[in-house]
């Protein structure tokens, strides 16, 4: 199967989507004439025209709630931000407006949306560069959240998304864009809502999702080395939740520890952990483990980056402490 990046991946998905559904059109800030910040946009003006591939201001605020009016009147709107960093701004037309709009309305006016971009830390970038927003998101009523880890994943999800009939959060990574991974040349959809087993395994399970994925699996291979067999279960969506694989793996196992790069409290990783307390908690040999980021503001000291962000060993040795291994 051929490999190809993935910004690669995502261009694709947004291509195959305009190509078949003239409503579908892309905006965001460079997205046209530049052809985007990280390129995942380059050649799609040249193919759909500037009526379809719109640079905007830089006012996430008002192009944002330009994509909520333009959905209530029957396009599909996908909206490009920079870093959801900069989104804050757009909160209010996303958390008030997409998200509450098919509500509000009785049923009267959907909101079919795609908010896309990247977040997260992306090296040293300071604490305003590098905020995880998953799980603030993820907690408004009325929008889906995916944040997939590969290509594959990536562009499936996408269109997917796209053809939703719902708001969708798409959370991607500065760090993961020029990542390869296999994508096939045929179509293929891949549903929202549903999470992946990364790695089988027996004795942990490990979940995780976005780019913490790498960190989640280069730590199952370390512990192979030492006789530990983890199971690594990729989120992909994270509203709606998949609880379901998450719970029948810890009945495997009995044993799991989450890997969350969001600041721990009100993290992804505390609603998993709460939801895997109540539903397997007879179940477990071993206290639910998080490894998230740490609870403060991202510095640009690159010593200071590293302590913060969840590593290879931070996860072996949480793996470990539940395993007595």
């Amino acid at each position: 199967m051929r490999k190809i990046r993935f910004r690669e991946a995502l261009r694709e998905a947004m291509s195959e989507e305009m190509r078949r559904d003239e409503t579908v059109f892309l905006m965001g800030e460079e997205v046209a004439e530049y052809d985007g910040a990280y390129k995942v946009s380059q050649g799609m003006l040249a193919e759909f025209g500037e009526k379809r591939v719109i640079d905007t201001p830089i006012s996430e605020l008002g192009f944002a709630g330009i994509a909520v009016g333009a959905a209530m009147n029957g396009v599909r709107p996908i909206v490009e931000f920079m870093t959801w960093n900069f989104a804050i701004l757009a909160f209010d037309q996303i958390m008030n407006g997409s998200a509450k709009m098919l509500a509000m309305s009785a049923g009267e006016f959907g909101n079919p949306i795609v908010f896309r971009g990247p977040q997260g830390s992306a090296g040293q970038l300071g604490a305003q560069h590098s905020m995880m927003l998953t799980n603030m998101l993820a907690s408004v009523p009325g929008l889906k959240v995916i944040s997939p880890s590969t290509p594959y994943d990536a562009k499936g999800l996408l269109k997917s998304a796209i053809r939703d009939n719902d708001p969708v959060i798409f959370m991607e990574s500065e760090q993961m864009y020029s990542d390869l991974g296999e994508v096939p040349e045929e179509e293929y959809l891949i549903p929202i809502g549903k999470a992946d087993i990364k790695r089988a395994g027996s004795d942990v399970t490990i979940v995780s999702y976005n780019k913490m994925m790498k960190i989640a699996l280069k730590a199952a291979e370390e512990l192979e080395q030492e006789n530990i067999s983890a199971e690594v279960i990729d989120l992909r969506t994270i509203r709606p939740l998949d609880m379901e694989t998450i719970l029948q793996s810890v009945k495997k196992t009995n044993r799991i520890v989450v890997v969350d790069e969001s600041w721990p409290f009100t993290s992804i990783a505390s609603e998993i952990s709460h939801q895997v307390q109540r539903y397997a908690f007879d179940y477990l040999d071993a206290p639910v483990l998080r490894v998230c980021g740490a609870d403060a503001s991202m510095h640009y000291a690159p010593n200071l980056v590293e302590a913060y962000l969840p590593s290879v060993k931070k996860v072996m040795e949480a793996v470990k402490s539940v395993t007595y291994k």
